[in-house]
C-alpha cells in the first residue's frame, strides 16, 4: 500500500502568545476523504473547501480530484486550534505529500495565512506574536501574507517572506522566484500617525486639574475627576495622551502584540500610546477580556496608555470591581476550563463622574435637584477598595463664562508639559532600572519606603497622619504620588510640601 506523509510548521495564538503547531499530512489509498484532526474548530474544518479550491485555481491537482484518503493532523492534539491561518500550511503539506512540489527544508520555516478560493492570501491575526515565537524557537523563515509582513518584520533575526498567493509560495520554495524578505522601516508612516488629541492649551481654566493630570502622566498614577457636566472632563482626559512620553521600541512591540492578537491592528508597528474609552454599556468580556476564544479586552488594549471611563458610576458594578486586580498588578488573568491566560494591562486609569445624578451637587451656580438619598446612593456605586486604588481624586469646577471669552492664554501647551513629563520619567527610569519597572506608580510597598527619601519635614508630616483613616494601601500610594511630585519639581528629597499636595488629592468627603 502506497503511503506518504509530509510535515510543515504553523502556529496558534493563545492569548497574546503564539504556540508552535506541526501540520502533518498523511496520504493513503482508498475512497476519497479529507479529514482534519487535532481539536480543530469550525473555521479550521472549513479549510478543506478553501484548500481544495485554492489548489485547483493555482494549477495543481486538489484532493477532491483523487481517490485518496487525506488526513491532516495538527499537533499537539490537546491544544485547541482556531482560525484560518493554517490554510497555507495544509496546502503546502498536501503538495509535498503528493510530490506536486519539489522537496524543501521544512524544519526552519513557519507558514501562516488564509487562502481565498482563487489561491490568493488574506491577512491573519497575531503575525508579530508568531514572528517572536519563531525567532525564539530558532526558525529562520516566516512565510505569511503580504499585508502582515510590515508588522512581523519588527522582530529581528528572522526573515519575513511576504507571499501574495499559493502560486507565489510554490515559486519561492521551488526557487523559481526569488524571496525578498521584508525590511523593518522604523520611521515609516504608521496607521496611527494621523490620530490627533486635544491640546492642554485648548482647555480654559482648570489649572488644578491640569496640575493633577501632569502628576498622573509623570508617575503613571490613576486619576478621578468629579464635577458637573460640560466642564471639560472628557477634553482633559483626551489631552492626557498628548503629554505622555513617546513610545520606546520595546513598548511599541508590547502594544502591537496585544492589538495584533485582538485583530485590531491594520498594519505595521503601533507608534502612539493607546487611548481607550469604552461605553458604559460594554460587557465584562469587552472591558476585561476573555470569551470562548479569549481575546484582550479594553484594559489590555489600553496597555501603556490611557483607559478613560466616563460617567464611572454608570458602568456595571462587576466591571468596576474587576478593575481592582489589574490596577494593582498591571495584568489580568482570564481563567477558562483549559487553563488560565494572562494579558498585560498596565494602563493609567482616567475616570470622570458627576457628583450626583443631576450633576450639580455642591455647585455654587446651579441648585442640585437630587435628594440626599439619591446623592449617597449614586456616590456609593464606586466602592471604597476601588477608590483606594485611585491616587488622585480632584474636583473639576464650573468655569465662569468670562474666562471662556477673549484670547487670554490658557497656560502651557501639551508639548511643553510633555517635555517636563519625559524629564520626570527619565529620573524614575534611572532610579528603578534594576527593578524592571518604569514609573513610581508601579513601585512595591518596600520600594516606596526605600525611594521616598523623606527629608525632616516629610518625616514630621507623616507623623501627623496617625489621626487620619488612611489605609496601608493608601499610605503607600501617598508616598508614591509624593515622590512623583518631588521628581516633577526636580527635588532629590520628598518634603512635607510634596506629601501635603499628594494628600490633598486623596481625600474626598463626598465619597
Amino acid at each position: 500500500m502506497q503511503k506518504s506523509i509530509a510535515k510543515v510548521y504553523s502556529a496558534e495564538l493563545e492569548g497574546i502568545n503564539a504556540k508552535l503547531i506541526e501540520v502533518e499530512v498523511d496520504l493513503n489509498v482508498g475512497l476519497h476523504s479529507f479529514n482534519i484532526v487535532g481539536l480543530a474548530d469550525k473555521a479550521l474544518n472549513e479549510a478543506r473547501e478553501r484548500v481544495n479550491s485554492a489548489l485547483k485555481n493555482s494549477g495543481t491537482k486538489p484532493p477532491n480530484r483523487e481517490n485518496r484518503k487525506v488526513t491532516v493532523n495538527l499537533a499537539p492534539a490537546d491544544v485547541k486550534k482556531t482560525g484560518s491561518q493554517y490554510d497555507i500550511a495544509i496546502a503546502l503539506g498536501y503538495l509535498l505529500a503528493t510530490k506536486q512540489i519539489g522537496e524543501f527544508e521544512t524544519s526552519d520555516k513557519i507558514f501562516i495565512g488564509e487562502l481565498g478560493l482563487d489561491g490568493w492570501m488574506r491577512r491573519v491575526n497575531g503575525s508579530l506574536n508568531i514572528a517572536e515565537m519563531a525567532r525564539a524557537r530558532g526558525f529562520k523563515y516566516l512565510f505569511l501574507p503580504k499585508e502582515n509582513a510590515a508588522e512581523a518584520a519588527v522582530i529581528k533575526d528572522i526573515e519575513v517572506i511576504p507571499i501574495e498567493s499559493l502560486e507565489d509560495a510554490i515559486g519561492i520554495l521551488e526557487k523559481k522566484k526569488s524571496a525578498v524578505a521584508e525590511i523593518f522601516r522604523q520611521h515609516e508612516k504608521s496607521p496611527d500617525d494621523d490620530i490627533s488629541f486635544a491640546d492642554f492649551s485648548e482647555v480654559k481654566g482648570q489649572e488644578n486639574a491640569k496640575r493633577a493630570m501632569t502628576i498622573a502622566a509623570s508617575g503613571g498614577h490613576n486619576l478621578l475627576m468629579i464635577g458637573p457636566p460640560g466642564v471639560g472632563k472628557s477634553l482633559l482626559a483626551q489631552a492626557m495622551v498628548g503629554i505622555l512620553p513617546e513610545l520606546e521600541i520595546g513598548e511599541a512591540i508590547e502594544i502591537t502584540k496585544i492589538y495584533s492578537a485582538a485583530g485590531a491592528n491594520e498594519s505595521g508597528l503601533m507608534r502612539k500610546r493607546p487611548f481607550r474609552s469604552p461605553h458604559q454599556t460594554a460587557s465584562v468580556v469587552a472591558v476585561i477580556g476573555g470569551g470562548s476564544q479569549p481575546k484582550p479586552g479594553e484594559i489590555s488594549l489600553a496597555h501603556l496608555g490611557v483607559l478613560f471611563l466616563d460617567e464611572l458610576p454608570e458602568f456595571q458594578k462587576n466591571i468596576l470591581e474587576s478593575l481592582r486586580q489589574p490596577l494593582e498588578s498591571g495584568k489580568v488573568h482570564v481563567a477558562r476550563a483549559k487553563g488560565t491566560l494572562t494579558f498585560p494591562a498596565r494602563f493609567t486609569l482616567i475616570a470622570a463622574m458627576n457628583p450626583c445624578p443631576c450633576g450639580f451637587y455642591g455647585d455654587a451656580e446651579k441648585e442640585c435637584r437630587c435628594s440626599a438619598y439619591e446623592v449617597i446612593r449614586y456616590q456609593k456605586k464606586i466602592s471604597g477598595p476601588l477608590l483606594d486604588r485611585i491616587d488622585l481624586q480632584i474636583k473639576v469646577p464650573q468655569v465662569k463664562v468670562g474666562e471662556l471669552r477673549g484670547n487670554k492664554t490658557n497656560g502651557p501647551s501639551s508639548q511643553s508639559i510633555k517635555k517636563k513629563v519625559e524629564e520626570t520619567r527619565n529620573v524614575q527610569l534611572e532610579r528603578l532600572k534594576k527593578s524592571r519597572i518604569r514609573t513610581n506608580a508601579e513601585m512595591s510597598s518596600k520600594q516606596a519606603e526605600q525611594f521616598a527619601n523623606l527629608d525632616f519635614s516629610g518625616e514630621k508630616f507623616l507623623e501627623t497622619l496617625g489621626r487620619t483613616r488612611l489605609s496601608p494601601r493608601g499610605y503607600y500610594r501617598l508616598l508614591k504620588t509624593a515622590r512623583t511630585i518631588a521628581d516633577l519639581d526636580k527635588k532629590e528629597k520628598t518634603s512635607a510640601e510634596n506629601l501635603a499636595e499628594a494628600f490633598s488629592y486623596r481625600l474626598r468627603e463626598e465619597i
